[in-house]
């Protein structure tokens, strides 16, 4: 998990919420303060911290290193097939997430997959360098 957290820039994150209140919100404003790009994947949300918001994955105009998904574990699957499609180096669903069939389908076109751990805790519980 620290090799992935200090290699990768680029963080799309599924479920991001322009919503104080919601932990999506706390998590991407400290991983945008130790320097990742993070890019919010939500379909009702236009902007979120700053950021331009997609709709999908496939949305996303630039490489994806890491899928944090803020969804519930009904949706994995989906969400890990589009992961697969662009090519993402890992799925990570967060604390209380867990799918054993979307972390076969993501294991399944090579991707390295992280189920039930919040990726702020773990950054800081590594003590993963910030990025800049």
């Amino acid at each position: 998990m620290k090799e992935l957290l200090t290699s990768a820039t680029t963080i799309a994150m599924v479920g991001a919420s322009s919503n104080p209140d919601r932990p999506s919100n706390g998590i991407m404003r400290k991983l945008q303060h130790v320097g990742y790009h993070v890019i919010p994947v939500n379909p009702n949300e236009t902007t979120v911290l700053g950021e331009r918001a997609y709709r999908s994955l496939s949305d996303v105009p630039e490489r994806i290193d890491i899928v944090d998904v803020f969804r519930r574990a009904e949706f994995t699957p989906a969400i890990a097939e589009e992961a697969v499609k662009v090519g993402a180096r890992a799925l990570w669903l967060q604390s209380g997430v867990v799918n054993d069939a979307a972390a076969a389908t993501a294991e399944a076109g090579g991707i390295t997959v992280v189920m039930d751990a919040c990726i702020g805790v773990m950054h800081a519980v590594l003590q993963v360098p910030k990025k800049r």
